[in-house]
């Protein structure tokens, strides 16, 4: 028999107690190459989505005209774009409604902060679950293994001739349930640590984005331009 089937075997003989921990171990390993694989679709898309807004912004655009391009044809994944159309949008709204220049710089900062918030929801969503798998799934599989040889040994005490080879099937058993949960863990961790950096370095870029614009609203809330996105 060779090893491959040796180790489903094992698996298939395992107590009922150590297969539940494996079906756990399983089900979160195939839980988390899924997000794995969903984040970094995500995170990749906001990146180029916040490089391709960075562009027109700077590019010397007419914020109105900006927005009205972006509020037409929203780029999806575009959490910088959605900071700047909120944002841009109270302020329109406040100044069509206000003179007020502190009470219409403190909405549209208000609106930004809320936009961002939702961003950083949109970007850490599912990380706290790798997380879990990441840091629970090894002492899950040291359950199951130290349940696994608990079995082994009062089989042992029962036997007439106390042997390796009598043990050995169900140490072997249970040390499929550390295995697994050592494969589980190792790549949550690794993709948390690299998605967690990454929305970071996003989030930040947001909110030097939401300050530099608000430096630009501000500048023209008190020099009395009156363009609206209108």
């Amino acid at each position: 028999m060779d090893s491959e089937l040796s180790v489903w075997s094992l698996i298939a003989d395992a107590g009922v107690l150590v297969q539940l921990v494996m079906l756990i171990l399983a089900l979160a390993s195939i839980v988390s190459w899924a997000l794995i694989f969903q984040r970094a679709q995500v995170l990749r898309k906001a990146k180029r989505a916040q490089l391709a807004f960075e562009e027109k912004f700077w590019s010397g655009m007419d914020l109105g005209q900006l927005y009205r391009d972006i509020n037409a044809e929203p780029t999806p994944f575009s959490g910088m774009e959605t900071v700047f159309r909120a944002g841009f949008k109270e302020f329109s709204r406040l100044r069509q409604q206000s003179r007020d220049a502190d009470a219409v710089m403190d909405g549209a900062q208000r609106a930004m902060r809320v936009a961002f918030s939702r961003e950083q929801e949109r970007l850490e969503a599912h990380l706290p679950f790798l997380a879990t798998v990441g840091s629970t799934s090894p002492y899950i599989g040291l359950f199951g293994t130290v349940w696994g040889i608990m079995n082994s040994f009062r089989g042992l005490a029962q036997a007439q001739q106390a042997t390796l080879a009598t043990v050995a099937p169900g140490i072997s058993e249970a040390l499929i349930a550390t295995a697994m949960g050592l494969f589980a863990a190792i790549p949550a961790v690794v993709a948390y640590n690299r998605y967690a950096a990454t929305s970071d370095a996003l989030l930040k870029n947001y909110e030097t984005f939401a300050e530099e614009f608000s430096s630009i609203l501000h500048r023209r809330v008190y020099s009395g331009d009156k363009t609206t996105a209108a």
